[in-house]
C-alpha cells in the first residue's frame, strides 16, 4: 500500500508559501523541488494554463533576482525544466477529481514527483543542461515524453 507524503496540513500553509514565494522572502533554503512543484500546482489550479505557465516563469525569475540567483549556464531560471514539469503537473491534475483539497492534491503530487530526477529518463545530461534548455524549451532526446506514462514507477 503506498502511503502520501504529508506536506502540508492546511491551506494556510500553502498560501503562506505562495505568499513568501510572490514577494521573494521565501528562503533560499525552503525553496526545494518540493515548493517548486507546491507553486506550480497552485497556479495551475487557480489560473488558465497560460496565465499559469507566465505567472509560473515571472515568478521564478522574480523570486531569483531578489535572491541575487543570477541565470547563467549553470544556474538560474531553465524553461525547459519548468516547462517539463508544468506539464507533468498539468497532467497529474488531469487525472484527480476536481474536489479534491489544494492540501490533498499538493501532498499527493509531492508523493508522486518527489524525484526531481525524472526529466533525465527524457533528456540526455547534455542536452538538458545546455544553455539552449535553459532559455527555450526543447524536446526531449532520449524518449517523447509521454505524459500519460510520466510516473515515478
Amino acid at each position: 500500500m503506498k502511503t502520501t507524503t504529508i506536506i502540508y496540513r492546511s491551506p494556510k500553509e500553502i498560501d503562506s508559501l505562495i505568499h513568501a514565494f510572490q514577494e521573494g522572502n521565501l528562503s533560499r533554503s525552503q525553496w526545494t523541488h518540493e515548493a517548486h512543484l507546491t507553486v506550480a500546482l497552485w497556479y495551475l489550479c487557480y489560473d488558465s494554463e497560460q496565465e499559469a505557465i507566465n505567472a509560473i516563469r515571472n515568478g521564478i525569475k522574480r523570486y531569483n533576482s531578489a535572491q541575487g540567483i543570477e541565470t547563467t549556464k549553470n544556474s538560474g531560471y531553465h524553461e525547459t525544466l519548468t516547462l517539463f514539469w508544468v506539464r507533468t503537473i498539468r497532467r497529474y491534475l488531469a487525472d484527480k477529481s476536481q474536489n479534491q483539497s489544494i492540501v490533498h492534491l499538493a501532498n499527493g503530487l509531492i508523493a508522486k514527483y518527489a524525484d526531481r530526477t525524472l526529466p533525465f529518463r527524457y533528456y540526455t545530461r547534455d542536452r538538458l543542461m545546455s544553455w539552449e534548455a535553459r532559455i527555450n524549451w526543447v524536446e526531449a532526446d532520449l524518449r517523447a515524453i509521454d505524459l500519460e506514462q510520466v510516473s515515478q514507477k
